[in-house]
């Protein structure tokens, strides 16, 4: 799923449900990775374990040995020399996407379970121009929950931005226009794109300095599911 929204030179590894727990949630944690999660309550830790399982089966498929994925500042996830990615976990869903620092200069990843967002996030999250869109967006399109939807797209952005900047960037400092689905795939699968437009300096990235980042959506499986790519050029 996720794969589908990134380049080919991207390696996205995936578990859902009980599945993906039978195939990765005993996979063995390095004893730096145990010592955060030695408290976790048993969903958190079965999330963290799956989730960097994933992380590592798309190491060796990268060629680079499978080690710890720690976090580092703000919580972001410390990739090997050379690699850079991301990573996520929601209800029944875990994934992650590395790809080679030479290939990409970051990229984001976010999944979410499609239903609405609970009460009182979306006035957290959206800009008054996001809120106007979104409800033109529902009425055309009202099987989407749009305003998980955003949610995502805002994660992926942030999980995109920081690496190439180290500065936390707020719900209301990226702007966020939505593309509808353009064809329904097979199980009413949905496939969109959108755009985020960044409110405050962008980062430099191949001598030039970025106004917005591009990112692709899809809706499947009960999930929303977004990610962002920023090239070197």
């Amino acid at each position: 799923m996720i794969g589908e929204l990134l380049p080919e030179s991207v390696v996205a590894v995936e578990a859902f449900g009980e599945e993906g727990v039978r195939e990765f949630g005993d996979a063995p944690l390095y004893p730096q990775e145990e010592a955060l999660v030695a408290r976790a309550v048993a969903k958190r830790r079965r999330e963290f374990t799956v989730v960097r399982a994933c992380a590592r089966r798309a190491m060796e498929k990268l060629g680079v040995p499978a080690q710890p994925v720690l976090p580092g500042e703000r919580g972001a996830p410390h990739w090997p020399d050379g690699l850079t990615g991301s990573m996520t976990h929601c209800e029944g869903y875990c994934a992650a996407a590395l790809v080679r620092a030479a290939d990409l200069a970051s990229l984001g990843i976010d999944a979410e379970p499609h239903e609405p967002l609970p009460e009182g996030v979306l006035s957290a999250v959206a800009l008054p121009a996001e809120a106007e869109r979104l409800g033109a967006l529902a009425a055309g399109s009202p099987e989407v929950h749009w305003d998980r939807l955003l949610f995502s797209a805002k994660e992926s952005v942030y999980k995109a931005w920081f690496p190439l900047t180290r500065k936390w960037l707020d719900f209301s400092e990226a702007d966020i226009d939505l593309v509808p689905a353009t064809a329904v795939g097979p199980a009413g699968h949905r496939h969109g794109a959108f755009r985020a437009r960044l409110l405050v300096p962008g980062p430099v990235v191949g001598g030039r300095r970025l106004g917005h980042f591009d990112g692709r959506w899809t809706v499947r499986r009960g999930l929303v599911a977004t990610a962002v790519t920023v090239h070197h050029g």
